[in-house]
């Protein structure tokens, strides 16, 4: 239901987003601009005017200080790393007894009736997606059909039935499953796909596309060999289908939609980019991940002349950068971005880029440069330095390894955010990194025993 700060948005800007949306969906895929289309674009646009936060301080904040508490009051329950390197052998599978090293994991982790209690994961969610709870007001839904033959008239059983219908769902998966989607998998708003249990992939295939949708959960999925799909007649709702153009082949495309969350997430070789948030995008977060094999690995804003992307906020937290990956974690435009307690043990060109003046407060990151001397640079700006030494990026309590740089920009004060300098709160320092991201990607949960 929208709220209705939501419809008062949405009955201000309805006629004047006509225009937009048109010029907008001519990007998103849809071939056909109906008014179906154009009504939940507008939608869209007025649900990320009520998201955006304009002192995202209150935001970072929030997150900092729960991981302060966590590793304040549980450091002597949380086991010791034998190494302040993380291994770079592999993502090997811990073994010992069930530890929730962050602040997001220990709200759900470790509990041996998890399965029975899966929508507290709904209660969980930190940075900039605050506040998103998924499929937590619907039914549970169980996938017990790994098929996506027919894109136009899905069978009940299957994922795409599933992610398209209008109501709340919490789905669920009946076993380990490959889920091959033979055309961009559309998820609808208020949808938690929940993978714990069951080793599920979304591989060999096309991409998942949230496109003008709001409160969203995805978890503990592995996405990998992602293709770029010919297009056709996709049903994106019971009621609506239509032609789309030739996907992306991103792993998730995150199209002009608000409080998503993706989280435990494995990802590796995609067409495109793993996770792009474009379209003015908002209150995002990505967390836990666990992110190898790639070149273009995320994207947040997709054009410079896209300025409605000022808006997006993401938070970017507990993720795991590892083996075979060059550029983009991420690449960002315009909006305002958190990066904060990520490890960095690997890229081959940069690992955080943008242009077009993005806010990039990067806090309490471990970055490991590569033996590459031409590659110990962090961070990759595209535009004039005239232009970028006036752009705020900022690093704060970050662990630079191996002769990693960071060059830093604009204002240290952050002077132009209303309050933010009063009120800025450190992050956990990056040597805390590997403590807070050692169970980052898809978990291996079993239904009956601590997860």
């Amino acid at each position: 239901m929208v709220s209705q700060n939501v419809s008062k948005a949405l009955n201000f800007i309805i006629f004047s987003s006509v225009f937009l949306a048109s010029s907008m969906l001519s990007v998103a895929n849809v071939v056909e601009f109906d008014s179906y289309w154009i009504s939940k674009a507008a939608e869209a646009e007025a649900r990320a005017k009520v998201a955006y936060k304009p002192n995202p301080s209150s935001i970072t904040n929030h997150f900092n200080k729960a991981v302060h508490r966590l590793i304040e009051k549980d450091l002597s329950e949380i086991a010791e790393t034998n190494s302040t390197r993380r291994s770079l052998k592999g993502h090997k599978r811990y073994k010992g007894p069930c530890l929730a090293t962050n602040p997001i994991d220990r709200c759900w982790r470790c509990k041996k009736n998890w399965a029975k209690d899966r929508k507290r994961l709904a209660k969980c969610v930190k940075g900039f997606a605050l506040g998103t709870t998924g499929g937590l007001a619907g039914n549970f839904y169980t996938v017990t059909d790994p098929s996506d033959k027919d894109v136009l008239n899905p069978k009940y059983g299957t994922l795409r039935w599933a992610v398209i219908r209008k109501e709340p769902l919490w789905i669920i998966f009946a076993r380990d499953m490959v889920i091959k989607l033979s055309q961009e998998l559309i998820i609808s708003s208020n949808k938690t796909i929940d993978a714990r249990g069951a080793n599920v992939n979304i591989a060999n295939g096309a991409q998942l596309m949230i496109q003008y949708a709001h409160n969203i959960i995805i978890h503990n999925l592995h996405i990998h060999n992602i293709h770029a799909a010919p297009g056709g007649m996709i049903r994106d709702a019971p009621d609506h289908y239509g032609p789309r153009s030739e996907s992306d082949g991103d792993g998730i495309t995150i199209f002009g939609s608000t409080h998503i969350w993706i989280d435990h997430v494995s990802m590796s070789n995609c067409k495109d980019g793993l996770i792009d948030v474009v379209q003015g995008s908002t209150a995002v977060t990505i967390s836990n991940g666990h992110y190898t094999a790639h070149n273009d690995v995320m994207l947040f804003g997709a054009s410079d002349t896209f300025t409605q992307d000022k808006i997006m906020q993401v938070t970017l937290a507990f993720n795991h950068f590892g083996r075979g990956l060059v550029q983009r974690m991420p690449r960002c435009r315009f909006g305002f971005f958190h990066v904060v307690n990520n490890d960095y043990t690997h890229w081959l060109m940069y690992a955080v880029g943008g242009s077009m003046n993005p806010t990039i407060i990067s806090q309490g990151n471990r970055y490991i440069a590569p033996p590459n001397q031409a590659a110990k640079e962090i961070t990759n700006r595209v535009g004039s330095p005239a232009d970028w030494k006036k752009w705020t990026w900022r690093s704060q309590g970050d662990l630079l390894q191996n002769g990693a740089i960071f060059i830093q920009s604009g204002d240290p004060n952050l002077k132009k955010f209303k309050s933010f300098k009063k009120k800025f709160i450190k992050a956990k320092s990056g040597t805390f990194v590997t403590r807070l991201t050692r169970f980052a990607g898809a978990l291996d949960c079993k239904v009956g025993q601590k997860c």
